[in-house]
């Protein structure tokens, strides 16, 4: 029997370090490590040893174990991982499992906590009503969210991902969501050799998109070169603060049946990591985005990377909207979650016409003034932002993650805003 399944059954059995009846086997003498266990577990009648001898070096079939742990559960040891871990052999031995128990390892919790402090001021533009502040604070607000992570394993090859979500904004109680919300529910697995996910899953490329859809993404690694698709589905992840429809008209930019569509090659040579992705939209006056993407370790610990975006459609060819636009960002090191100390710095430069917008994860919509109509026609007033995001992250503890962001956006053209945000969150992972 092995070393850790002795253990195991012996503490099943409640074995202590206190004297025992001499066990009677001449290869496990008074002074060995297995004493005390095989001494309980041969008086409790769940082992019987081989005559004279114990035989702890000799290998067990499954089979073998099985009938142990039906005599230990016999006894009223608990017993419940050992069960699950031989459900089936117990259940031809004629002991009933409970399906819990035989389960018991294939369902995971995990979650988060995360608290917030945003401040957005300067010409700041409501993205509701589309009023425009020249002075004062636009938006500011304490933030608790609670997600929670329930993985379930279906078999071999699938697994099943629900996420729960409760919002609470301290600093204004008619923002505050005590409900717990059912946000992503999807599946992951595999297709021949194609990694697929369907379902409410999230979507997430900083520099264009942050959010959860319905649709799904498949991805296949060859010889090194990952290729990925998306198909995603929800207007409220699609509309990016334009309140221009197709063909200049004004309306709700996106439809319930608008989709969002991307494919994207990556690819490493050496130490340089690329990309190159399209993106296509029903809903953004006809957009279309190139995007490519390349990353560098320019020394050790500090990475540089270079976007670069062009955009098509509508508003290019009116000569509303520009069609090329970049980021850069550079950051020294990393704050890992498992590293207690470590941290990291990084900041950003992003100069993005309207045509190259998707919904991005930044505060950067906070300055676009949108391209306005006037009637049936469409002023390019605004068009896009460009500005800087500086930031850091450290580590506090295991798991405990603190991170302050500041940044400082205007549109790109001067009859647009300008908005300032400070950010700041501590998470809490478990």
């Amino acid at each position: 029997m092995k070393k850790s399944l002795l253990v195991a059954m012996a503490m099943a059995m409640g074995v202590t370090t206190s004297a025992l009846a001499a066990n009677p086997f001449s290869d496990v003498p008074q002074g060995h490590w297995a004493y005390d266990a095989v001494a309980q577990l041969t008086n409790s009648g769940v082992v019987d040893g081989y005559g004279v001898t114990f035989g702890g070096d000799k290998l067990m079939t499954r089979y073998e174990m099985a009938q142990i742990v039906a005599k230990a559960m016999a006894k009223g040891a608990n017993c419940d991982k050992l069960a699950a871990e031989f459900a089936d052999e117990l259940d031809s031995l004629g002991v009933k499992v409970a399906k819990l128990e035989k389960r018991m390892d294939n369902v995971k919790i995990t979650g988060n906590i995360r608290f917030s402090y945003r401040d957005t001021g300067g010409n700041y533009i409501n993205p509701v009503n589309r009023e425009k502040r020249s002075t004062g604070h636009g938006f500011r607000y304490n933030r608790l969210r609670s997600r929670f992570w329930v993985n379930g394993q279906i078999n071999d090859n699938w697994q099943y991902t629900g996420m729960l979500e409760q919002n609470r904004y301290m600093t204004d109680a008619t923002k505050s969501y005590d409900d717990i919300k059912l946000m992503r529910a999807w599946l992951n697995g595999r297709i021949g050799g194609v990694k697929v996910e369907a379902g409410r899953c999230y979507f997430l490329q900083m520099s264009m998109i942050d959010g959860e859809g319905d649709g799904f993404k498949a991805s296949y690694n060859f010889n090194g070169l990952n290729l990925m698709g998306w198909v995603l589905r929800n207007p409220a992840v699609l509309h990016h603060g334009s309140n221009i429809a197709k063909n200049g008209v004004k309306d709700d930019p996106c439809e319930d049946g608008d989709r969002l569509y991307m494919v994207k090659a990556e690819k490493s040579f050496g130490k340089l990591d690329t990309y190159l992705a399209y993106w296509k939209s029903d809903c953004q006056v006809g957009t279309e985005i190139w995007d490519v993407c390349l990353a560098y370790p320019v020394a050790k610990n500090l990475r540089l990377t270079g976007e670069y975006f062009h955009g098509k459609g509508d508003l290019i060819e009116a000569g509303k909207s520009d069609s090329n636009g970049y980021e850069i960002k550079l950051q020294y090191g990393q704050a890992k979650a498992a590293v207690p100390g470590s941290w990291s710095v990084h900041t950003v430069y992003s100069n993005r016409p309207f045509s190259t917008l998707m919904s991005q994860s930044t505060f950067a919509g906070y300055a676009v003034e949108p391209l306005t109509t006037n009637g049936a026609e469409v002023s390019g007033e605004g068009d896009g932002f460009k500005g800087w995001e500086v930031g850091a992250n450290y580590t506090l503890a295991k798991n405990m993650v603190a991170g302050l962001k500041y940044f400082d956006y205007e549109t790109r053209k001067d009859s647009g805003g300008h908005a300032r945000t400070l950010w700041g969150e501590v998470t809490i992972s478990f």
